[in-house]
């Protein structure tokens, strides 16, 4: 990181950023060609899950290379000044690398939808979610290999 000013080393304060952002976005390489889109997801020891369609470019991409970045980020708000070349902007975000896995069994998916309905209501994340239900769509699991925060104020 450039501007070592910034940067969050602690896992904890990383960890909360990925508890409170609402979008993960994920990068893909369809060949030469990046490809980024935002998702639904929830964090939860090391993985990121994430809910998807069950078709769609995405899942052609991870199906060819299963290889993403992510970003999130929190408190987002524009810092006005004079003159717009002095702009700033406060935020905490994490970035990171890893790999994506399709979660296939029916219980596996259980859990980690609970796990997003979770992270964006107050349910319990309870839910019984039919096994049609979890068939509809897909889950994908982000096994995380490396990730940094960073923060402006």
């Amino acid at each position: 990181m450039r501007r070592k000013d910034k940067e969050i080393r602690d896992r904890t304060e990383i960890e909360e950023i990925l508890q409170e952002a609402r979008v993960c976005r994920i990068g893909l390489c369809d060949g030469s060609v990046p490809y980024c889109v935002p998702m639904s997801y929830c964090y939860r020891d090391g993985v990121i899950y994430l809910h998807s369609a069950t078709e769609g470019r995405k899942l052609d991409i991870l199906r060819r290379n299963n290889i993403v970045c992510f970003e999130v980020d929190t408190g987002v708000e524009l810092i006005m000044s004079e003159r717009p070349c002095k702009w700033s902007m406060r935020y905490r975000s994490v970035i990171g690398t890893g790999r994506a896995y399709f979660v296939d069994d029916l219980e596996g998916k259980r859990e980690a939808l609970r796990c997003i309905v979770r992270h964006y209501s107050s349910e319990s994340g309870d839910h019984d979610f039919t096994d049609e239900e979890l068939r509809s769509v897909v889950v994908i699991r982000i096994e995380i290999e490396e990730m940094s925060g960073k923060r402006s104020e």
